[in-house]
């Protein structure tokens, strides 16, 4: 959280709304750990990691339902070896539950 802050705090300061994304469980293999953040600004900014890129652009789109609806939001992410080729998502072959939350500082 420590390396986000920053921008979180500025985006606040800009009068940005802002949603957390945060690995809130891990099965199997998962490119980021248990913990791992990611913030998105109501006007588009995004920082940090979630997946290392599997599936942020997905998470981006929640979160700007999130800031919307105003409302949190648990996710489930993760493939099958049958979907490895057909479809967006983990390819390591684990699953992540990432919570997304508008921050109400």
């Amino acid at each position: 959280m420590r390396e986000i802050l920053p921008e979180i705090e500025q985006w606040l300061r800009d009068g940005k709304q802002v949603a957390l994304a945060t690995v809130v469980k891990v099965y199997g293999s998962a490119p980021r750990p248990l913990g791992s953040k990611m913030a998105v600004s109501s006007a588009g900014d995004m920082v940090g990691s979630v997946s290392a890129g599997c599936v942020e652009g997905n998470v981006f789109q929640e979160a700007q339902r999130v800031l919307k609806e105003n409302r949190p939001k648990l996710i489930e992410y993760g493939i099958t070896d049958e979907m490895a080729f057909e479809a967006v998502g983990l390819l390591c072959g684990g699953n992540i539950d990432v919570y997304i939350e508008p921050l109400n500082w």
